[in-house]
């Protein structure tokens, strides 16, 4: 990215890319065609899960007025207790504390090029993911990165500050996996398949909203629809574009 592409952008994100080109980040910000101010609206914008998404809260030391940043996977609350015995006690930061402390509004708030320095602590969620996008100054942007860029960017630790998921929380959350493991291995070995191309229907017909696929198949509706008028090269097609969602959105499932 050069000087000249800085200009076009927002002021916030034209402050989050030069951070991020100063410390050679390989993904520059891009801008969305919609607002991401929440992590759903993210998620659904970019096509990937929910826990993907690296939200930035902010919190206020009450020793000290500081911030406090903690950079949470999406799909994850922050527990405030956890993180007061780790920084000391907290308050909350108004939108105008947001706003002067960081430089951004709330729903755009970056973890970098913060106007003042922020105590920063990364949940150790996000790692379970290849890839994560972060806020990038500004509502409608965002920029991509490995959780651990998060650390060279930020120099900050990585801890447990999150709540703990409920029990059936992890229990749906592992069948979930599971079924999205036996999906991606369903479509690797359909490769070998040249004729009478099995269908990927688990019987799980819910259709997602936000990503507007199956939720058991990951398929849309027009690819369920036109399944039984394929041929064999479109099936495998359709097979090849699930394995391409999966490894998207569910990274630990290929």
């Amino acid at each position: 990215m050069c000087g000249a592409e800085l200009i076009e952008l927002p002021e916030g994100v034209q402050r989050v890319a030069a951070a991020l080109l100063e410390k050679n980040h390989p993904h520059p910000p891009v801008m969305l065609d919609g607002a991401a101010r929440t992590a759903q609206q993210a998620a659904d914008a970019l096509g990937v899960a929910v826990g993907q998404i690296a939200k930035s809260i902010i919190f206020r030391r009450i020793a000290d007025d500081v911030a406090v940043l903690v950079v949470t996977s999406g799909d994850r609350r922050v527990d405030e207790a956890k993180v007061a015995a780790l920084v000391g006690p907290l308050g909350r930061a108004s939108a105008a504390f947001v706003k002067e402390r960081t430089g951004f509004s709330i729903g755009g708030v970056s973890p970098v090029a913060h106007a003042v320095p922020s105590v920063t602590l990364i949940d150790q969620d996000l790692f379970r993911f290849e890839a994560v996008w972060a806020a990038a100054g500004h509502p409608h942007s965002v920029f991509k990165l490995h959780p651990q860029h998060l650390v060279t960017l930020t120099g900050a630790p990585v801890e447990d500050v999150v709540e703990t998921p409920k029990s059936d929380d992890v229990l749906d959350a592992l069948v979930h996996q599971n079924a999205m493991k036996m999906l991606a291995a369903r479509a690797d070995s359909v490769r070998a398949i040249a004729h009478n191309v099995p269908s990927p229907c688990v019987s799980v017909c819910r259709m997602d909203t936000g990503s507007g696929l199956c939720e058991g198949c990951f398929r849309t509706i027009d690819e369920i629809r036109d399944w039984g008028r394929s041929d064999d090269a479109t099936k495998l097609r359709m097979w090849s574009d699930i394995r391409t969602r999966l490894a998207q959105t569910q990274p630990d499932a290929v």
